[in-house]
């Protein structure tokens, strides 16, 4: 294979480099489209001191939400955090930070980090305690906030297939935020269900371009529901 083969066989070595006090995005929704082991090699290697973007931080035990156990979450910038005890317990007691973001201010924070642009205008916020402090601006009009946008250290994404060149392709709703997060980190690391052979994936249904992907590993997924809710069976 040539040197743009982006496989790595060990989970130690998708995240080499990560260390205390980074910035790490991550992608899914939910418990959906999340890198399931890669969030357990975070904490398995145990740094601290890190800030997580994330849409939400998943819920007690399972995602996200296990890197709260041992204190390893410094401050959280997310869109939604509703499903943590541990969460809002940490959050309370003054031990996290949290800077809640409206979802898609979020979204365009990760994409317009990747795209090189270092901020925005968007009315969404202006006139709430989203938009104190921050520069405003009128075009035609109306008033807008200004956004800085963000790049992490990391950048963690689950996809269903990637090819070794990295080029990757999301299943249905778990592409949600990985898109944007896979190009928003200075080193992009992909969990995958499936690593094919470059050639094998149809150009115009890649989603991600390889260009921004550092590093590929195949993964196992429980792929968690975060709310089962079934509806009861008639007689």
């Amino acid at each position: 294979m040539s040197g743009f083969d982006k496989v790595v066989t060990s989970y130690e070595a998708a995240l080499e480099g990560l260390s205390d006090n980074m910035t790490v995005v991550a992608g899914g929704f939910g418990l959906c489209g999340i890198p399931e082991g890669l969030i357990a090699q975070i904490k398995k290697v145990g740094v601290t001191g890190l800030t997580i973007v994330s849409n939400n931080c998943g819920v007690d035990g399972f995602g996200l939400g296990i890197l709260l156990e041992d204190r390893q979450v410094k401050k959280m910038i997310s869109s939604y955090v509703g499903e943590n005890a541990l969460f809002e317990k940490q959050l309370l007691d003054g031990e996290l930070e949290v800077e809640l973001t409206p979802q898609g201010t979020l979204a365009e924070k990760l994409r317009a980090g990747g795209a090189g642009i270092p901020a925005f205008y968007t009315a969404t916020g202006y006139g709430t305690p989203v938009g104190e402090g921050k520069e405003v601006k009128e075009f035609n009009g109306r008033p807008y906030i200004l956004e800085e946008s963000i790049v992490g250290d990391f950048a963690i994404v689950k996809a269903w297939k990637a090819d070794r060149y990295g080029n990757c392709v999301y299943r249905h709703t778990a592409q949600n935020f990985n898109p944007m997060a896979a190009t928003a980190g200075k080193i992009t690391v992909v969990e995958v269900e499936e690593i094919v052979e470059p050639g094998e994936l149809e150009p115009s249904q890649i989603h991600t371009p390889g260009i921004f992907v550092n590093r590929v590993i195949k993964g196992t997924f429980e792929k968690r529901i975060e709310r089962r809710v079934t509806a009861k069976k008639e007689a």
